[in-house]
């Protein structure tokens, strides 16, 4: 409940002016309804918003914001609810702006290779859009199925091609941007490079704080004139970091390079059944080569060779879309999977140097038995950003706050061999409490100082990124016992 010192905010003339911009279907403000946007994909932290609203456009975005403004409420963007950070949790007493109308693909200039796109767009369809001329928007992140581009831009999420292409702010131009006070400005443009602060860099990434993108101007991509996938299994972990390293080494940049272990392995074969994945390996690596086909066939020889030196027992290969998509199939379900090993799983994003795949993962393994949950390791090998999903079962009492102690092992052990906390997926409400592992004090203060120019009043998305007096642990308790009622249907 709320708290009795606290001021408790009168919706109703709220409400009315919303209606009056978006009509009383853009308007989400009954209890039942509400439950559906407590959370994003780290379900864990529940919180329900005050009010939620559905705009289509950027006017209505604007005009929403300026409402917030004027009755000091907090609000908070949300895409498609996708992702794993925390970073869409409502505060109380919030609106949550939720963009999964605005679906719009304004324009696609194949000549200039680009596309202007709304935020609710999902991330699949820029590239369904533009296939057919021989295009493609090169960030895939495992969710790109349903996660929108707004959501991506919020945490500049990556995917299995980030090796050799980047993350999302590698991909985007130009932002047309809804400032926490209500005013719409422009940053980037059309042409690359751009005179004056990059200000697009800083907005990509900024996990809604520092206002909405409400239009993004992304660049695409001529497809490759040929494309091959590698299977490689091994009896070893070691052997497969070994293999990733060493073809780095030689020079090669793969389009993706994907590890999984046993765990892993298994699971998604027993949920999407490739008939792909070795169940007897302890280690499989996924590698996409791509560019003129005289380099793609040397380099597959090359990675062949790399593997089998380092202990591969077999190598796959599929040069014919229906086979790579095949060989690609477990990885992109391998999160889905992990529910069916488990009640409840909690996914980590740490990032560390290759070289320190073998250390890293015998430390993992050792946490792992030191706290007794089973880990399964998910990761993009080629740029070191590891996904160990812990298993575990939220019904037992004090089992989350453990599992979170053991993500936060995760985490320090990636800042100690010289990696960093988030590689794709954000710091959000999950890993603020982290943050000073990885940056000094006048390093935060910085950061503060770029938030405090673009949200100088604190509602965009409080509450996420910088660290508070609280421990994770006890943010995450706080969350799941408190039962806010939210608003009765007027």
């Amino acid at each position: 409940m709320l708290t009795q010192d606290k001021k408790q905010i009168d919706w109703k003339p709220i409400i009315k002016k919303f209606e009056a911009v978006l009509g009383k279907n853009g308007v989400v403000k009954s209890r039942e309804e509400l439950i559906t946007y407590e959370c994003d994909g780290l379900t864990s932290y529940r919180q329900r918003p005050g009010l939620v609203v559905l705009p289509r456009t950027t006017e209505q975005v604007a005009a929403v914001v300026k409402i917030c403004n004027q009755f000091s409420v907090p609000f908070i963007a949300r895409g498609s609810g996708t992702g794993l950070s925390g970073g869409a949790l409502p505060s109380e007493d919030s609106v949550l702006i939720v963009t999964s109308l605005m679906r719009q693909i304004h324009k696609i200039d194949l000549e200039n290779q680009q596309a202007i796109v709304q935020p609710g767009v999902i991330n699949s369809w820029v590239t369904q859009a533009v296939s057919g001329a021989g295009f493609y928007y090169a960030p895939d992140p495992s969710s790109q199925i349903i996660c929108s581009i707004g959501g991506n831009i919020a945490e500049n999420s990556g995917g299995v091609h980030c090796l050799k292409y980047g993350v999302t702010t590698n991909h985007v131009l130009g932002l047309k941007l809804v400032l926490p006070d209500g005013e719409i400005v422009d940053v980037g443009g059309q042409i690359p490079e751009m005179p004056g602060y990059d200000l697009t860099g800083v907005f990509v990434g900024s996990e809604g704080t520092l206002g909405i993108a409400t239009e993004i101007t992304l660049r695409i991509l001529k497809s490759a004139e040929s494309i091959c996938v590698l299977l490689a299994d091994f009896t070893s972990v070691e052997a497969a970091a070994a293999s990733v390293s060493d073809i780095i080494s030689a020079g090669i940049i793969p389009g993706g390079m994907e590890m999984m272990d046993n765990i892993s392995i298994n699971a998604v074969e027993d949920v999407v059944a490739t008939n792909c994945y070795p169940r007897d390996a302890t280690a499989i690596l996924l590698v996409e080569i791509d560019g003129l086909e005289v380099e793609v066939a040397v380099n597959k020889q090359r990675i062949a060779e790399i593997c089998l030196k380092n202990g591969a027992r077999n190598i796959t290969t599929a040069n014919d879309p229906e086979t790579r998509l095949k060989l690609w199939k477990g990885r992109k379900a391998a999160f889905a999977a992990a529910g069916h090993l488990s009640p409840d799983y909690y996914v980590q994003d740490g990032v560390i140097p290759r070289t320190q795949l073998p250390y890293v993962l015998r430390e993992i393994e050792s946490l792992s038995q030191e706290y007794g949950y089973t880990i399964a390791n998910v990761f993009h090998a080629g740029d070191g950003n590891l996904h160990p999903l812990i298993l575990f079962d939220n019904s037992v009492p004090g089992a989350l706050e453990k599992v979170e102690e053991l993500g936060g092992e995760i985490l320090r052990l990636c800042v100690k061999v010289g990696g960093s906390i988030s590689g794709e997926h954000g710091i959000g409400a999950d890993k603020k409490c982290y943050m000073p592992d990885m940056f000094s004090e006048a390093d935060l203060e910085t950061m503060q100082w770029v938030r405090q120019v673009f949200n100088p009043q604190g509602l965009a998305n409080p509450g996420k990124i910088f660290p508070t007096p609280r421990t994770c642990g006890e943010a995450a308790n706080a969350a799941n016992i408190k039962q806010f009622a939210g608003v009765e249907k007027f």
